[in-house]
């Protein structure tokens, strides 16, 4: 079998068109390149959608932690200190058995047992309560001069946060911002372990390298593998991000533009 059937046959498995069946012998590298960049398809799925909808509620919980009445302060820092507080892998367990059960009462929570949905909120909730960590720090580092003049030129309210507070917000976050983007999609990782189900064993990537890792009994092949796949969407992630970043500090003369500073959490 060439390299090009071997892709033909297998570079949208995870998505449930192309063979059925996994090799079951005489594995190739092609094999193993084709499947674990099929299942990273999942990996991008996750992370994506996770970290879009996960940045304005990550918004409503900075402005919210920041702000000075307790009934938007107070539910803004318990969300935080939840989700930052206990282990993503644990969220994931609760999250499943949350959904299971809502899903005995109504057939509406029936999608959210499946991993497609269920580990997307579960990550969405996740990024949002440390992206909006993060957003709270810019915000207390936000000048006084910068509000002040706000005020002095008349800006106020929605205006003043959409045009003064928010941007500058943002500008100060985003080198920190980046380095949650890159876990986020590492984290993705974690749903092969949750017992969110894959419809019809369609695993992301690590499923696929895990896969072929139980089959040769050769684990330096499909996980150095999962691994160039991650860095290359790391590098993804930077060039986007410092692209963006760029242009959120192109007023600002070159000594004093944020420069990137990639700092991978090793643990979390």
């Amino acid at each position: 079998m060439s390299c090009w059937v071997t892709v033909q046959d297998y570079a949208l498995r995870s998505l449930g068109f192309g063979e059925r069946l996994l090799p079951r012998g005489d594995f190739t590298l092609c094999q193993q390149f084709t499947l674990i960049g099929s299942g990273m398809i999942w990996n991008v799925y996750f992370g994506l959608l996770a970290l879009v909808t996960g940045f304005f509620l990550a918004t409503a919980l900075a402005v919210g932690k920041n702000s000075a009445n307790p009934w938007l302060r107070k539910p803004a820092e318990w969300f935080i200190f939840v989700f930052r507080g206990s282990p993503l892998f644990i969220q994931f367990f609760f999250a499943y058995f949350l959904f299971l059960s809502l899903k005995g009462l109504s057939p509406f929570f029936s999608p959210f047992t499946s991993a497609w949905l269920g580990a997307l909120v579960v990550l969405f909730f996740n990024t949002a309560a440390y992206s909006g960590e993060i957003f709270y720090g810019a915000l207390l580092s936000i000048p006084r001069g910068d509000l002040e003049a706000a005020d002095a030129y008349g800006f106020s309210g929605w205006s003043k946060f959409r045009k003064i507070t928010w941007p500058t917000m943002l500008r100060l976050a985003w080198p920190a911002y980046t380095n949650e983007a890159i876990f986020l999609f590492h984290a993705t990782t974690l749903v092969f372990f949750s017992g969110f189900p894959a419809l019809q064993q369609r695993g992301d990537a690590l499923y696929y390298a895990n896969y072929f890792a139980d089959k040769t009994f050769n684990p330096f092949i499909p996980y150095p593998i999962l691994a160039v796949y991650f860095i290359l969407l790391t590098l993804t992630v930077v060039g986007l991000f410092g692209w963006v970043n760029r242009r959120l500090n192109r007023h600002l003369p070159t000594e004093r533009r944020t420069r990137m500073r990639i700092r991978p959490n090793l643990l979390r």
